[in-house]
C-alpha cells in the first residue's frame, strides 16, 4: 500500500507534519532530521525553491545550490520518508522549478533510488507556462503586476527563456489523488507543499494555511532563528509548533512574527486558494519551546489565480571590484566614475550598461546624507557592465579599472593608488545576466489543462 493511499485510509484526526528544510540544497543539520524523524511524522514536506535569488535560476535552468549537496539533502529525505513509509512532498523542483530544474531533481532521486535499491510511487507536476498563454491574459486585460507596476508585452513574454506558474493546492491535491509515495512539483506555493494533504483530510483549511505559512521555513520562525526541521502537529483547534533542535524556542512573539514574513499586508495573505486572514489569531505558549496557534480565518477563492514568473537574458554581465579610502577621492567619486565611464565609452565602442554600486555611500540604499555628517571613510566600488556579447563586457571593464586607478581629480597628490583591488584580476565574468519580464498574476480557470500530473514506478 502506497504511503499516501495508507494515510488517507487511518484518516488521522491529529496530524504531524515534518518540515525538513526551509530550502533543500543548502544542507539539513542531521541531529534536527533525526529527530523529526524518530516523532514519526505523517508526512514530510520540503520546499527545494524561491524566487528570492533572483531570474538567473529561472533564465539559465540552473540550480542556485550544489548538485553534491542537494543531493545529499534529497537523499536524508526521502531514506527518511521511506523508512517511515509516510509520504515526501517536495515544491519548486531545483530553485526555480522550470522543467529543467524538475528534470534535473527527478534524475537525482532516480539515482538515489538505483544507489538505495528502493522501489516507491513518484508523481510528478509541471508548472511551465507557454507565452501564448500567458499572451491570452494579456490580451484579455487579465495580467496584473504584482505588488508593482512592471510592464509586460508579447514580445516580452516571448523571449522568456522559460515561464512558470505558481501552483495552489489543486495540482497537488490531483497527485495525491493518485496515491504516490513522492511527489516532485515544479514552480509551486510553499504552503501549497504542506496544506495540500491536511485539505483532503478534511482538517479546518484556516488552521492549515496558517500552520503551512509557518512551517515551510523550518525554524525561522523560533528565537533564535534557525533552519533546523520543524514538527508542526495539527488538531481539531489549531496547531502546535516545535523545532527539532532544542536549542530553538517556539514562542508566541517568534512565531507571531513570523506570520507576518515576506508580506505587505500584515493580517492577510492571498493564495491560489483563497486568502487567509490572521488579525484574530490566538498564540499561546504550551511551554518555553512550543507554541499552539489557533483563530486565523480562511476565505476560498471564487476564482483561481496563478503568479507567473518569467525570466529573459538582457546580456552578459563582468564586474569589476575596487575600494579606497583616499577621503578627497570619495568626496569626488561620483564625478571620477562619470568621467571615466565617459573615457571606457569613447575607447570601448558597442552596447552596453555601466552600473556602478557605491557600498558605503548607497550600494544597498540611496541614502540622503544630512549637511555636516562627514563622507564614508572607506568605499567599496563595484562596476557592474552587461553588454550584448561577454567579450565586450570584460573588455570594458579593463578599460575602466585602468582608467579608474589613474583618473584625476582635484586634491590629488599621487598620480596613482587612490583605489585598492583585493584580488587579481579585479575583473570577474559574471555570466549571463536576466531579468523579470514576467511577474505577474493571471486567472488560472485551466489549471488542470496548464499543470500536468504524472506517475511513475521506481
Amino acid at each position: 500500500m502506497s504511503a499516501v493511499k495508507a494515510l488517507l485510509a487511518r484518516k488521522p484526526t491529529v496530524l504531524k507534519v515534518l518540515s525538513a528544510s526551509g530550502q533543500l540544497g543548502y544542507g539539513i543539520p542531521e541531529q534536527a532530521l533525526a529527530a523529526g524523524l524518530a516523532r514519526e511524522p505523517d508526512f514530510i514536506g520540503c520546499d527545494m525553491g524561491s524566487v528570492d535569488p533572483g531570474p538567473v535560476y529561472l533564465g539559465s535552468g540552473e540550480m542556485a545550490t550544489s548538485p553534491s549537496i542537494t543531493k545529499r539533502d534529497l537523499a536524508a529525505v526521502l531514506l527518511g520518508a521511506r523508512k517511515l513509509n509516510v509520504p515526501l512532498i517536495i515544491g519548486t523542483a531545483g530553485t526555480a522549478g522550470a522543467a529543467p530544474h524538475l528534470e534535473a531533481t527527478l534524475d537525482m532521486i532516480r539515482e538515489i533510488a538505483r544507489e538505495q535499491n528502493l522501489h516507491f510511487r513518484l508523481a510528478t507536476i509541471r508548472s511551465d507556462l507557454t507565452a501564448t498563454r500567458v499572451g491570452q491574459a494579456l490580451s484579455a486585460g487579465e495580467l496584473k503586476a504584482l505588488g508593482g507596476t512592471l510592464p509586460v508585452t508579447q514580445a516580452d513574454l516571448d523571449a522568456c527563456a522559460h515561464l512558470v506558474g505558481q501552483i495552489g493546492c489543486a495540482p497537488f491535491e490531483r497527485a495525491l489523488a493518485l496515491e504516490p509515495d513522492v511527489i516532485i512539483a515544479g514552480r509551486a506555493c510553499d504552503t501549497a507543499v504542506f496544506a495540500s494533504l491536511p485539505k483532503i483530510l478534511g482538517f479546518d483549511m484556516a488552521n492549515v494555511m496558517h500552520m503551512a505559512k509557518i512551517i515551510e521555513c523550518t525554524s525561522i520562525c523560533c528565537e533564535p532563528g534557525g533552519r533546523d526541521a520543524m514538527l508542526a502537529t495539527l488538531d481539531a483547534k489549531g496547531f502546535a509548533l516545535e523545532s527539532m533542535n532544542p536549542a530553538r524556542r517556539a514562542t508566541p512573539l517568534s512565531v507571531a512574527a513570523h506570520s507576518l514574513y515576506e508580506q505587505a499586508d500584515p493580517i492577510s495573505f492571498t493564495e491560489p486558494d483563497g486568502t487567509l486572514r490572521v488579525d484574530a489569531a490566538r498564540y499561546t505558549a504550551l511551554d518555553e519551546r512550543r507554541t499552539h496557534v489557533t483563530g486565523a480565518s480562511w476565505q476560498p477563492a471564487t476564482r483561481t489565480t496563478i503568479k507567473v514568473e518569467g525570466s529573459a537574458l538582457v546580456g552578459h554581465r563582468a564586474v569589476l571590484l575596487a575600494g579606497t579610502a583616499d577621503p578627497r577621492f570619495i568626496e569626488q567619486l561620483r564625478s571620477i566614475l562619470a568621467t571615466v565611464e565617459q573615457t571606457t565609452r569613447s575607447l570601448v565602442p558597442g552596447d552596453y550598461e555601466i552600473y556602478p554600486r557605491l557600498y558605503g555611500l548607497d550600494g544597498v540604499a540611496l541614502w540622503t546624507q544630512a549637511p555636516g555628517i562627514s563622507a564614508a571613510r572607506e568605499v567599496f566600488i563595484l562596476i557592474e557592465i552587461i553588454a550584448c556579447a561577454p567579450e565586450l563586457a570584460m573588455a570594458a571593464a579593463k578599460t575602466f579599472k585602468q582608467f579608474l586607478l589613474h583618473q584625476g581629480f582635484s586634491g590629488r597628490q599621487c598620480t596613482g593608488g587612490n583605489i585598492a583591488f583585493p584580488f587579481t584580476p579585479p575583473e570577474l565574468v559574471g555570466g549571463p545576466a536576466y531579468r523579470f519580464a514576467a511577474y505577474h498574476v493571471m486567472p488560472a480557470d485551466d489549471h488542470e489543462q496548464l499543470f500536468p500530473v504524472s506517475l511513475e514506478q521506481i
